[in-house]
């Protein structure tokens, strides 16, 4: 089953279950779903593949991260709780990224691998990484150890 159609089945359950919470997720995902098609000359009725809506789900998953910072800074902790109840169920279904000392690990293969020495080719280093490491890594993840390599 494509994971567009599991999140249609799973509105229905958190209506069932009167889950405010994973319902208005589950609502915003589809609807953000049906924008993608709609955005690539499909019709909304269409289903996504598994990796456009993984894309979409990692699209929403930052926007809820940014509100959090955003809501933290405002003192609004009501809605810091509510966008982050949203995050995790986002994040069930997104792949799990790698941790730091793995990027590390490929990121010091690839810069003896591209012979990049100094820190004006840092550019060139994230560039190739982040083409290796497409959802696999999350890119701030990247950044910080493109940093330290230099």
């Amino acid at each position: 089953m494509l994971l567009h159609e599991q999140i249609k089945n799973n509105i229905k359950e958190a209506m069932m279950a009167k889950d405010t919470v994973r319902l208005e997720t589950y609502r915003g995902m589809l609807a953000a779903f049906t924008n993608e098609l709609v955005a690539k000359n499909r019709k909304p009725s269409e289903m996504l593949t598994d990796e456009e809506a993984i894309a979409v789900i990692t699209r929403l998953s930052k926007q809820r991260k940014d509100s959090i910072e955003q809501y933290t800074k405002g003192n609004r902790d009501d809605l810091v709780k509510e966008e982050q109840a949203q995050l995790a169920i986002l994040e069930t279904y997104l792949p799990k990224l790698m941790d730091k000392s793995e990027v590390e690990k490929i990121a010091k293969i690839k810069k003896d691998e591209l012979d990049i020495t100094d820190a004006a080719k840092k550019g060139m280093l994230m560039s190739a990484l982040m083409k290796d490491l497409k959802g696999k890594a999350d890119g701030m993840t990247v950044k910080e150890v493109v940093d330290s390599l230099f």
